[in-house]
């Protein structure tokens, strides 16, 4: 898959078949979209292409707006890159672009940039400065410059939207199994290993301390968690710890591995962890003899998720 950062970067001498949209989580609701775009690529003989914006069009046009995301972009490509799409370009959203009137958004973008023969879009789609046209304008649009417009039915938009809301009240819940059977995958949160503390090696539990650079992507509950860590091209199970760790008297979120069978030094390195299970909530103990005691109990309760998926 292509991956392109601004609109104006993308060439094809083929004709495409477009859609819009910020696909958060890649989800399960999304497959039937996302199977119609690439089969109708195929069939036709056209280049696949998502067109979505960064940041969030809704927090330029509205000062209220604030969304945690399901993904980072690079999380995003690596998914969209598994379901087949070919092009996936990532357009910076300022008030510019927002500016554009409808005609402008067709002529300029879908038509002259695009080369668009098909565009696949929901029936509630509005598009344009202040959001004036909508799908039926598309429609005409469509007439006039020869490319061909097929609705998202109400239904699949339904089933986007209800995944997406369920998955991140799920995960802010701290119900990472509902989370996960909507999105089709494990929740993963990638990040680089920094230094911490490096209290939990006194403990004889030394953690890899995760920091996420992008402060949008939605992390879950407070709590621990079993995980999958992907580190050095190489999987390591473990337990994760999201939290201010109270027993130490911090308030900063923090979040932390600790891998099973696992000395490397990685710091400065790059992890993916795949939140599997939640084992608890975050607790604050009474001495550290406590917190060691919980934290055996938690690995062995680690080690049996594993043992029992055999």
């Amino acid at each position: 898959m292509k991956i392109y950062h601004s609109i104006k970067d993308f060439t094809t001498s083929k004709k495409t078949i477009v859609t819009l949209g910020t696909f958060d989580g890649v989800h399960i609701g999304h497959n039937a979209i996302l199977d119609k775009i690439c089969s109708a690529a195929q069939q036709e003989n056209l280049e696949s292409v998502i067109l979505t914006f960064f940041p969030h069009p809704r927090l330029i046009v509205s000062n209220n707006y604030d969304i945690k995301l399901l993904n980072t972009m690079e999380e995003k490509s690596a998914l969209l890159e598994k379901k087949g799409i070919q092009n996936f370009i990532i357009h910076p959203f300022d008030k510019i672009f927002s500016e554009l009137s409808p005609r402008e958004f067709v002529t300029q973008v879908l038509v002259e940039k695009l080369n668009i023969q098909k565009i696949i879009i929901g029936h509630d789609h509005k598009f344009g400065k202040d959001r004036a046209a909508d799908f039926n304008d598309l429609i005409n649009f469509g007439k006039e410059f020869g490319f061909e417009v097929e609705e998202i039915s109400a239904q699949q938009i339904n089933e986007v939207s209800v995944s997406s809301t369920k998955i991140r009240n799920s995960l802010l819940e701290g119900n990472i199994a509902l989370a996960n059977e909507y999105l089709g995958y494990p929740y993963v949160l990638t990040g680089n290993v920094v230094k911490g503390n490096q209290l939990g090696r006194t403990i004889n539990f030394p953690t890899a301390n995760i920091e996420i650079p992008e402060d949008y992507k939605l992390i879950p509950k407070n709590g621990v968690y079993v995980v999958k860590a992907n580190v050095s091209n190489q999987s390591v199970f473990g337990m994760m710890n999201i939290g201010v760790k109270p027993t130490l008297g911090e308030n900063k979120l923090s979040i932390e591995v600790h891998l099973l069978n696992f000395d490397k030094d990685i710091y400065n390195q790059k992890i993916q962890v795949s939140v599997l299970e939640r084992l608890r909530d975050e607790q604050k103990f009474d001495s550290f003899e406590a917190l060691k005691s919980q934290l055996e109990l938690d690995k062995q309760n680690t080690i049996h998720y594993f043992e029992n998926l055999k």
